[in-house]
């Protein structure tokens, strides 16, 4: 029998496709979101006592279709269009999948859903906020600290984003559609890896489950458009990031920080790969943000050790990285590297110049105590530590953090 935690992990694993086959044969994006969301609950509340069923899957899709066929039979009351209901019921007939039946890579309704989220009716920031919500299986929070935004801002642009897709047919769009959606898509991809690979909020540094999700849906993509380089520039950068992740907890599960790491616990199949991935990216066509942040993963991942990282040669890329994309957490990024180079007080002088961007976000403060520490103001690199602990929702996060202070006290 699973732990409640495996039923969630299960569950997160399982919504996009049972949301996807909900609305390919019912439409209705926004009646199937809620219905399906029932679903998981009654899952998560029955699961863990009574068993899981042998085809998970098929028994949400199953308990949420029964879900949704009554809202829709309450929406068609509340409007009294008794005359509108063939058009409302379901467009073929259902039947959950008997146990152990699979589904074929064609039919992937995930990646149907993924560009069905990010269709040019709505804006990139509804296109990223509603995939998140539907794909990735974040919470309204957890997407609206992403993006640095209120919750009730976010739940009030992802519901608006449902109500402007409900009826768009459930299929991936042609050709020449596609690349109009790709920029949205990859956002959205990137968005959630980072969520997996270190969440914000929680118990756990790293969701295994997000992470692994995303670089499927990565590889999807790339499979569809095997000479974009951005596609294959954002699968390289997952891959070799992930690749450090069994090496960033210690053994009971605290976080420990890329210098620190032990090397030779680094994925170095995964470190392949995603080097491969690099050079194929760059010989596709112009450098854009993702090859330059997989080049500047590589150049970590290829660095026997810490003391051997080519921070020169990182620093020029986030130059690059920054001119062509000016996103607060790429500087704060290149603030670091630029301390690397030139030394924590350039390091400092460059991140109060991201006061005003990133105020309230943990990782500034973060970054500010790590170079203040570095420069040997070890009082304020205290209190910038503790500032960064309160600041941030991710457990692992803040007992570093405390620690980190804690140090510097003694």
């Amino acid at each position: 029998m699973l732990t409640t935690t495996e039923v969630e992990d299960l569950l997160r694993l399982d919504a996009p496709q049972v949301l996807g086959a909900l609305v390919r044969r019912y439409g209705h994006f926004d009646l199937a979101e809620d219905a399906v969301q029932e679903a998981l609950l009654a899952a998560a509340q029955q699961w863990p006592e009574g068993g899981v069923p042998d085809n998970p899957r098929g028994w949400l899709i199953r308990v949420a279709s029964r879900r949704l066929t009554d809202l829709l039979r309450s929406e068609e009351a509340r409007h009294r269009r008794e005359e509108a209901a063939g058009r409302l019921a379901p467009r073929d007939a259902f039947t959950a999948p008997p146990p152990g039946e699979g589904r074929a890579p064609s039919e992937d309704d995930t990646l149907t859903l993924l560009f069905l989220c990010c269709h040019p009716e709505l804006s990139p920031a509804a296109q990223i906020a509603l995939t998140l919500r539907a794909v990735g299986g974040l919470t309204t929070a957890e997407i609206a600290r992403a993006h640095l935004v209120p919750e009730a801002t976010m739940a009030q642009r992802i519901s608006r984003a449902k109500q402007r897709i409900r009826g768009v047919p459930f299929r991936q769009p042609g050709p020449e559609d596609r690349d109009d959606r790709l920029a949205a898509v990859l956002q959205v991809l990137y968005l959630i890896f980072n969520e997996g690979y270190t969440a914000t909020s929680g118990r756990d540094l790293h969701r295994a489950d997000l992470a692994a999700e995303a670089i499927r849906l990565a590889r999807a993509v790339r499979r569809l458009l095997p000479r974009e380089g951005q596609v294959t520039g954002l699968l390289a950068l997952m891959l070799l990031t992930d690749a450090r992740s069994a090496a960033r907890t210690g053994p009971h599960g605290e976080l420990v920080p890329l210098d620190e790491q032990d090397r030779t616990r680094w994925d170095r199949a995964a470190i392949a790969e995603g080097t491969a991935l690099v050079e194929e990216a760059l010989a596709q066509g112009p450098a854009g943000p993702y090859q330059l942040q997989a080049v500047i993963a590589a150049l970590h991942d290829e660095a026997p050790r810490a003391d051997d990282t080519d921070w020169p040669q990182i620093l020029a890329l986030y130059d690059l990285l920054v001119a062509r994309a000016p996103e607060p957490m790429a500087e704060l990024g290149r603030a670091v590297a630029t301390a690397m180079v030139h030394g924590p007080r350039a390091g400092l002088a460059e991140v109060a110049r991201l006061e005003d961007r990133l105020a309230g976000n943990h990782r500034l403060d973060a970054v500010r105590a790590h170079l203040l520490e570095r420069a040997g103001d070890l009082d304020e690199a205290e209190a910038a530590y503790r500032t960064a602990a309160s600041r941030t929702l991710s457990i692992p996060e803040a007992r570093y953090l405390h620690a980190r202070a804690a140090r510097l006290r003694r």
